[in-house]
């Protein structure tokens, strides 16, 4: 009886083994493992949709709002003298008047321009883009 029972033991291994390599799923996931066959994998880019939806994509950068500001100047004071500020106090700043003014987009420094006037409110005309290696250099 015991011997019966080793037989059928073995007789079931054995099937499973054989069904296991001749299984229809684990030929096809050898398949597709190829660089060749199927869809791009997740995270990679399908090259027609890339060249058709390109478009699409610049639109929802566009939509991003940014945050501008210029400079004037810079200064350093202590607090004894902010305290003694008042309405007409004069504060010296770092810049000489003909300099051009510093751009900041997202404060990171992105131009450098002169002042304007335009319908009786103040506006910059930029004179100088910062490089994009410039720019890089800034992040550090």
């Amino acid at each position: 009886m015991e011997e019966e029972k080793e037989d059928s033991q073995v007789s079931a291994s054995e099937e499973q083994q054989d069904s296991a390599s001749n299984d229809p799923e684990e030929g096809a996931s050898q398949e597709a493992a190829t660089p060749d066959d199927g869809p791009p994998k997740s995270g990679e880019p399908d090259v027609d949709q890339v060249e058709s939806d390109g478009t699409r994509d610049l639109e929802f950068i566009l939509d991003i709002p940014l945050e501008i500001s210029v400079e004037l100047g810079r200064t350093r004071m202590l607090v004894n003298d902010l305290l003694r500020l008042g309405q007409g106090s004069i504060v010296e700043l770092s810049k000489l008047a003909d300099e051009p003014m510093d751009i900041y987009v997202n404060r990171k420094l992105f131009a450098r321009g002169e002042v304007v006037v335009v319908n009786e409110k103040f506006g910059i005309r930029l004179t100088d883009i910062i490089s994009p290696a410039e720019r890089v250099k800034s992040l550090g």
